[in-house]
């Protein structure tokens, strides 16, 4: 017979409550995922180092004993971001070895700082995984930094215009030398880049499509699920509704 949690989820939330427990948004974890999957190596250590001194504020009690907790912590992050980076194009040996590696050395971890300094070994090494992958088929000086700006301004309304003056182009050129490298467009290439990101937030967030449509700097949500339609050949929330029903063996 399963074992009723009702008691002990509803004592647990009381005790939150109480405590004024507030859980770390789901949002800001998967920003910082995000940035891991997109290779965007220094805004991670950034957003790391931003983070590190109130880290295990609203996380999750997994452990009584704080070193073990910050373990189990640690374990969750390389489940998901191992899901992220293979998905993303990351070998999957490569991917699970890593992470095996990483968990075991976590568990031979002493103090909270340590698994703290793991924490960014583990980010650091990830992100730089992904943005070498990404950049493999990428010659090019300008085209390498024209991609990783791409990446790092997702969230933004991107124009050619604005990669060709960060990049010293002209937008003329820079649009047939990305055309040329990369076998796509610029504004095809920031679109799915847009879609892949889209996707797993659809995966692994609960946001609305609003929210999601903004903070990836579409216009409207009603322009966000056109683009969505017309790369996917189904509206976002379909894709949703397909996802939570390949989880459940549907």
């Amino acid at each position: 017979m399963p074992v009723n949690t009702n008691r002990d989820l509803n004592y647990r939330l009381y005790v939150q409550k109480i405590d004024g427990f507030t859980r770390t948004p789901f949002q800001s974890e998967f920003r910082q995922y995000m940035l891991i999957r997109t290779g965007n190596v220094e805004q991670a250590r950034r957003n790391f180092a931003e983070r590190r001194k109130n880290f295990w504020e609203g996380k999750g009690q997994l452990s009584d004993d704080p070193l073990r907790n910050g373990i189990y912590h640690f374990v969750t992050a390389i489940a998901v971001i191992g899901r992220l980076c293979v998905e993303g194009g990351l070998g999957h040996d490569e991917t699970y070895t890593l992470g095996d590696i990483y968990i075991r050395r976590a568990d031979k971890c002493t103090s909270m700082e340590e698994i703290l300094d793991l924490f960014e070994e583990m980010i650091v090494d990830y992100a730089t995984r992904m943005r070498a992958l990404r950049k493999h088929n990428i010659y090019s000086y300008h085209i390498r930094r024209c991609v990783d700006y791409i990446y790092e301004h997702l969230h933004e309304k991107l124009t050619v215009n604005e990669l060709a003056e960060y990049t010293g182009l002209s937008p003329s050129y820079l649009s047939k030398l990305f055309l040329k490298e990369t076998g796509t467009t610029i504004k095809d290439f920031v679109l799915r880049a847009k879609i892949e990101t889209t996707k797993n937030m659809l995966r692994y967030s609960d946001l609305s499509y609003l929210e999601i449509s903004l903070s990836l700097g579409f216009s409207s949500q009603s322009a966000f699920i056109s683009v969505f339609r017309k790369y996917c050949g189904m509206t976002p929330k379909q894709f949703r509704d397909s996802m939570q029903e390949d989880a459940l063996g549907g």
